[in-house]
């Protein structure tokens, strides 16, 4: 394959505050919607923030390279086991209709809170979606860890 055939990656960057339809469809930015159609995305719940759930939504790749780093992990580790049934109990892949659009299933929205509207949070590689005022939280978070963060930079 040539170089100019190579497509260049989607970068997820900015936020967006969408509105949630009585249907719990929500608009993707054209920016990061697959250049494909029918294109899988996996949805799941998040739970790893203090500030509450959220959703994260994963292109194939990252999906398949969060695959790959659980089945690293030994064997008899308890942890890869409940890795992989959580993840494959609490995610569903979704494709975008002819809008744009993905739909949030009732019990993700319910655990996330999400309801009428949605914060679309890039993360470069993935994507979150949360509650408005649960990424308030996250966002002050942030702010407090930012200067730190950024040493690593250097």
């Amino acid at each position: 394959m040539s170089a100019a055939n190579i497509m260049p990656p989607t970068y997820y960057n900015s936020c967006y505050r969408h509105g949630v339809d009585d249907k719990r469809r929500v608009q993707i930015p054209a920016k990061w919607r697959p250049e494909d159609d029918g294109v899988e995305l996996t949805l799941m719940v998040w739970p790893k923030h203090d500030a509450g759930t959220c959703l994260r939504v994963l292109p194939p790749a990252e999906m398949a390279q969060l695959m790959a780093d659980i089945d690293a992990m030994p064997t008899g580790d308890e942890k890869k086991v409940f890795l992989k049934r959580f993840i494959g109990s609490e995610s569903v892949q979704v494709t975008l209709d002819k809008s744009g659009r993905i739909c949030l299933p009732d019990e993700m929205a319910r655990k996330a809170e999400i309801k009428d509207e949605a914060v679309l949070v890039g993360l470069l590689d993935r994507f979150e979606i949360w509650n408005p005022a649960r990424y308030e939280k996250v966002k002050a978070a942030d702010a407090v860890l930012a200067h730190e963060a950024f040493k690593l930079m250097e």
